[in-house]
């Protein structure tokens, strides 16, 4: 799927330097930090689920250990 990204003339100095740095085009590098963002939000987002998991499961030993 094509699309249009719209980046400042400063976040496009950041990219061409970036892809200059790396002996890469600009759209690889955009696509690589795209799926470097995903990953690292999907990331989060399990563990959030797993930290909510771990509070509701284990609330009354964690209050106990707070109270000590």
């Amino acid at each position: 799927m094509a699309m249009t990204l719209r980046l400042t003339d400063e976040e496009t100095e950041a990219l061409r330097a970036q892809a200059e740095i790396e002996s890469r085009s600009m759209q690889e590098v955009a696509r690589a930090a795209l799926r470097e963002y995903v990953a690292r939000r999907g990331n989060a987002r399990l563990v959030d689920e797993e930290l909510q998991y771990v509070v509701t499961t284990y609330e009354e030993a964690l209050r106990r250990l707070g109270d000590s």
